[in-house]
């Protein structure tokens, strides 16, 4: 049923064509560019769809609030539906690009390299936002005290020392906490 396997990772495909799409990631090829912006893309779908924040198309309007989106898979965030399911572990998902995603957690794959240190990654975002250890870049600004922060989560976390918010609650004894991880 899929006969066609990745050399890098073990992956089988359907099609010699899905392969060649799938080797991609491991090559870094990136033959579509954006011409607004010059990031650049594997695939033209995915050029598609980024240039949509570019122009502001949303050509998915949800039938519940009336709202456009401009990809499908947004659409789900009413009904729930969660389609794509994991074939060892069975969680589900809403992005068919989240079960893909996932899916690395099973196999262990990590195309992603840092070229600074060599540590690899499951995901591009993953692998970008490791970099800014090595640039120190840090364009999240807390706007009560200046402290800046190299990602959004962090300046997110960092804020709650200024409004005391304590969102996570512990189960056994009631005490809150302003971050998740010293819950």
């Amino acid at each position: 049923e899929k006969p066609h396997q990745c050399n890098e990772c073990g992956r089988f495909y359907r099609t010699s064509i899905a392969l060649k799409s799938h080797v991609k990631i491991h090559t870094g090829e990136k033959n579509y560019k954006c011409l607004d912006c010059g990031r650049t893309f594997a695939h033209a779908c995915s050029l598609r769809k980024h240039s949509r924040i570019h122009t502001g198309e949303k050509p998915h309007k949800c039938s519940d609030c009336d709202k456009c989106f401009s990809l499908k898979d947004y659409l789900r965030v009413h009904t729930g539906e969660k389609p794509y399911r994991c074939v060892e572990c069975g969680k589900c998902f809403t992005q068919k690009g989240d079960l893909w995603t996932h899916h690395k957690t099973h196999t262990g794959e990590k195309p992603y390299q840092c070229n600074e240190c060599g540590q690899f990654y499951c995901t591009s975002s993953a692998l970008k936002s490791h970099v800014k250890i090595h640039t120190g870049e840090k364009n999240y600004k807390c706007l009560d005290c200046g402290r800046t922060f190299a990602h959004a989560s962090s300046l997110r976390d960092h804020s709650r020392i200024h409004t005391g918010e304590k969102p996570y609650k512990c189960s056994e004894c009631d005490k809150c906490f302003s971050r998740k991880d010293t819950l």
